[in-house]
């Protein structure tokens, strides 16, 4: 859970509770503190590897190669003018994660859409074979695009001026290990926008068709109000 944001000049503290240790899953509790005040908090299961029954869902037949596609900073540079200001500035900023959106419209138009997208992403460069980087990278990076999603049913974009968006909580199941530097769909759909809070889901498959992760978030998408008169 998010709670509050974070200074990235001042160092965070983690407060580590030790919930249980057994046989086969360990479970840790931390909050992360700053300025004495918790901006974070995290609960997380971890299990020994296991053989046991399999099955994945499909992942979609229908989407574009990545090699089709153009990155997010190609975009810019073709499509120009027509691509608003925040999204503009999201789409320069510079980042370890390279993505290449399958569908445009929501970028470019107003127009209410289907509440679903999907996009190729991947890390720019290797990352460290261990369990733990690659967890954390990937938790990282699935944050990025998600929240957007539920505003499409209202043809809006979380860089809109009006709106103020955050994520409030972000929920992560680790299925199979594939590398980062590869490229992975992230397939997304967003089933309820309600109470200035939209929740999205997510599935991030290798090229090759394999389920890596789902992600489940919830994010604030409030309107902000007009100025008093």
């Amino acid at each position: 859970y998010f709670m509050r944001p974070g200074d990235t000049k001042v160092p965070i503290i983690y407060q580590v509770d030790r919930i249980r240790d057994g046989g086969s899953f360990n479970t840790r509790r931390v909050v992360a503190v700053q300025h004495g005040q918790a901006i974070f908090s995290l609960e997380a299961s971890f299990q020994q590897e296991e053989v046991g029954l399999e099955h994945q869902v499909p992942m979609p037949q229908d989407v574009p190669a990545p090699d089709t596609l153009l990155s997010q900073r190609e975009l810019i540079g073709k499509f120009g003018e027509a691509v608003p200001d925040g999204i503009r500035r999201y789409w320069e900023r510079d980042r370890p994660i390279e993505m290449k959106p399958v569908m445009l419209e929501h970028y470019t138009s107003r127009e209410k859409l289907e509440p679903k997208q999907n996009i190729w992403i991947r890390t720019t460069g290797p990352v460290p074979a261990d369990r733990a980087t690659q967890a954390a990278v990937l938790a990282y990076l699935s944050d990025m695009t998600l929240l957007d999603t539920s505003t499409f049913a209202h043809g809006r974009a979380i860089f809109d001026s009006d709106i103020q968006a955050a994520s409030l909580d972000h929920a992560m199941w680790f299925h199979r290990s594939h590398p980062l530097d590869d490229w992975m769909l992230y397939t997304q759909d967003s089933p309820s926008t309600q109470g200035s809070r939209g929740f999205t889901r997510g599935s991030l498959f290798a090229r090759d068709g394999t389920l890596i992760a789902s992600v489940a978030q919830e994010g604030l998408i409030r309107l902000k109000r007009p100025p008093a008169e």
